[in-house]
């Protein structure tokens, strides 16, 4: 019976977050269509309600641990759900992400992430969109801030090991920027997929910046071990042990 209860407070909340999608994209379209401002205005609002209305709707309370970067950097984050999604980029003063190109054609939600600096790339064609977005930002026209990148390239489920892909270490090395990596635990109670969310705290840390420098086959298993690590320990401290 609880695990019912529970479903169904899961299914409002997730209704609910897509309501708040849609009302604060439309109402806010006209505004974020002309300026940058306006469409980071609308994003962060759909990030505040959806901590606002997790532990009263679902018992799940979010935690943002550590300093997150407030100059140009990348910022290397765990992916589980899209609740981190949401997390990090609330935490930013200029978070950007590299989106599929497919999703500029999304009504409002890519125009949305073309206002706000996302960087479209072709799916399966990495090595160029790496090129791509090495170029556009040597070249000063993607929007300067935290580009956000997932190494492991999708979300991954707790526990489970998936290997770091070289592309955020080319961008690393490339754009000369520092790294922060950020750790997290968010799948224990935001799945991948299914509507059921588990009550708790998740948890997105971000720890201590990798500074410029450091040659591709120093950094890149760096910076696994440094967000596998932290992710354990956020892992364990929720409870959660991943089998040997």
């Amino acid at each position: 019976m609880a695990y019912a209860i529970q479903w169904v407070r899961s299914l409002i909340y997730v209704i609910s977050v897509y309501v708040a999608i849609a009302v604060v994209g439309l109402v806010l379209f006209p505004w974020a269509l002309f300026s940058r401002k306006g469409a980071r205005t609308g994003c962060m609002a759909v990030c505040r309600y959806v901590r606002w209305a997790a532990p009263w709707m679902i018992g799940l309370k979010t935690e943002i641990r550590g300093t997150p970067p407030k100059y140009e950097c990348v910022v290397a984050s765990k992916h589980q759900s899209f609740l981190d999604v949401f997390l990090v980029f609330s935490a930013l003063p200029a978070g950007k992400f590299i989106m599929k190109r497919i999703l500029m054609y999304a009504p409002i939600v890519g125009q949305y992430g073309l206002r706000i600096g996302c960087i479209p790339v072709d799916r399966g064609k990495r090595g160029a969109a790496i090129k791509q977005m090495v170029e556009s930002v040597e070249k000063g026209t993607s929007t300067p801030g935290q580009l956000i990148i997932y190494p492991q390239g999708t979300r991954i489920a707790p526990g489970v090991k998936a290997p770091y892909k070289v592309g955020t270490a080319v961008l690393y090395e490339q754009l000369n920027q520092p790294c922060v990596p950020v750790a997290a635990n968010v799948g224990l109670f935001w799945p991948k997929r299914g509507i059921y969310r588990k009550q708790g705290t998740a948890v997105v840390e971000f720890l201590d910046p990798i500074p410029p420098g450091l040659p591709r086959h120093d950094f890149l298993p760096l910076l696994e071990k440094t967000i596998e690590d932290a992710s354990d320990r956020l892992n364990a401290e929720a409870g959660f042990h991943a089998p040997h």
